[in-house]
């Protein structure tokens, strides 16, 4: 149990440290990928604490993670759009949106969110070894494959309704690999799991991308040019998701 635990605030204090990189590389304004890995960061503390809900501290860790995720999925998402801009022969429209990225990366550096996530989250250490000297870590590791187990199954059933969400699916198919991420000595999963889940995650990405992209054009005129091939696209992401999840549902599900 100590060992889990040591290793539980490493994770925490190392997170902290990538958070804290992160928000340094927003306020100078010059890495296209911080606002990306500032995203990651926090997606990997919330796979973090998903498996130790109701412990102290968790709850005010978990609403804080969540409000900087808030904050930053619009900006995220308008930034994958300008990439996709500047690469298909748009540098009118591409330079719009860099320009309105180059304004959101100090603030979102400089954002109460953030600012409040950093603070609970260098508390957070404290709780977990209070909680461990109070007895209430004890059977953490079985609980933790638990709540893991719960996730697998959720992704199982998702995946074998003839009417699923394939929006939900890449939520599901996002919390059970960082879920693995974060605790990885407690996999249990098949082997052929994480690649499979690794590619349809990115064919649902790119579908979910075009879905995004045009609800922005029904608002904003000059993406109406790439609307036609975004539907193409969205059309060829769906069909290339459906292949992928038809391979992970028969190489690491039973029928």
């Amino acid at each position: 149990m100590s060992a889990l635990v040591d290793r539980l605030v490493a994770h925490v204090l190392g997170l902290e440290v990538r958070l804290l990189a992160c928000q340094a590389r927003l306020t100078g304004r010059t890495d296209p990928e911080a606002l990306h890995d500032l995203r990651t960061t926090v997606r990997r503390l919330r796979s973090l604490l998903r498996p130790l809900r109701g412990l102290p501290g968790v709850e005010q860790l978990e609403a804080a993670a969540s409000g900087v995720g808030d904050l930053t999925t619009p900006w995220r998402d308008r930034e994958v759009l300008a990439a996709y801009l500047v690469q298909h022969d748009q540098p009118e429209a591409a330079q719009r949106r860099l320009a309105q990225m180059a304004e959101a990366y100090p603030a979102v550096a400089s954002s109460a969110e953030l600012a409040q996530l950093l603070v609970i989250l260098d508390a957070f250490p404290r709780f977990l070894r209070a909680s461990q000297r109070q007895g209430l870590l004890k059977g953490l590791g079985k609980r933790i494959e638990k709540r893991l187990g719960k996730q697998w199954k959720k992704l199982d059933h998702a995946l074998h309704d003839p009417a699923h969400d394939r929006h939900r699916l890449r939520l599901l198919i996002k919390r059970v690999r960082y879920g693995i991420d974060a605790y990885p000595e407690l996999d249990r999963l098949p082997k052929a799991a994480m690649p499979r889940l690794k590619s349809a995650q990115g064919a649902l990405g790119d579908w979910h991308d075009c879905l995004q992209w045009l609800a922005i054009a029904e608002q904003e005129a000059d993406l109406r040019p790439c609307v036609a091939g975004w539907h193409t696209a969205m059309a060829q992401a769906e069909q290339r998701a459906d292949r992928v999840l038809e391979k992970l549902s028969a190489d690491c599900f039973k029928p």
